[in-house]
């Protein structure tokens, strides 16, 4: 009886893990969190000369954080890629469709507006002058959401990483600011997916601040 009652609430769970649409190309809208307080501009001008998604995919990869589509990523243009933020998964873990932005938005224009939010809550001021005081390029290393099945719930868990490479007159430095953000939920809704990539964009605005400082920036 115990064991009969074990399979029905795994049964269920697996149920109700694959309500969410898995089939398909799903779209999420994703947004910055905004800065709880006005930064005071001390820092200067600082433009941000290119923002480039330089993520590697990969045809069917063993681990699901892994970036890859449902279908060959070698016939994925640059302009989808771009747009490419997740992978759906039915309830036993098999990858089916993809998560992209809304038409419209891209990983390249996300990861500039959490980019631009950190550096405004480290005082600079987002400038699109040429000579601003200070530029930076910023590369998107990693930008994606995943989930792993679990009993009776999934962990949607999402990574947002950067590497930034600033200049101010004779000065430059390096630095790779890491989000990291994950929640446990029921089904696969658009809420779940945003909520871990909420918590990666406010791990990497907590961490931005001090890399900068750290680089003498």
């Amino acid at each position: 009886m115990k064991r009969l009652l074990t399979l029905s609430l795994f049964s269920i769970a697996a149920l109700l893990l694959q309500t969410g649409c898995v089939v398909g190309r799903r779209t999420v809208a994703l947004s910055v969190p905004p800065a709880a307080v006005a930064a005071e501009v001390t820092k200067g001008d600082l433009r941000i000369a290119s923002v480039v998604d330089q993520r590697v995919f990969e045809n069917k990869p063993s681990d699901p954080s892994t970036p890859s589509i449902d279908g060959d990523v070698g016939e994925m243009s640059a302009a989808v890629k771009d747009t490419m933020i997740g992978r759906q998964r039915n309830g036993y873990g098999k990858a089916m469709g993809d998560i992209a932005l809304p038409s419209g938005d891209s990983v390249s224009e996300r990861a500039r507006a959490v980019v631009e939010q950190g550096l405004r809550q480290h005082g600079y001021r987002i400038s699109t002058a040429t000579d601003a005081a200070t530029s930076a390029e910023v590369a998107v290393d990693e930008f994606w959401a995943w989930f792993s099945p679990g009993f009776m719930s999934v962990g949607f868990e999402a990574r947002v990483y950067c590497t930034l490479t600033l200049r101010k007159a004779d000065k430059s430095a390096t630095v790779v600011i890491k989000g990291y953000g994950e929640n446990r939920g029921q089904i696969a809704s658009d809420a779940n997916w945003q909520l871990a990539y909420e918590r990666a964009f406010t791990d990497f605005l907590a961490k931005i601040g001090p890399e900068l400082d750290q680089a003498g920036f």
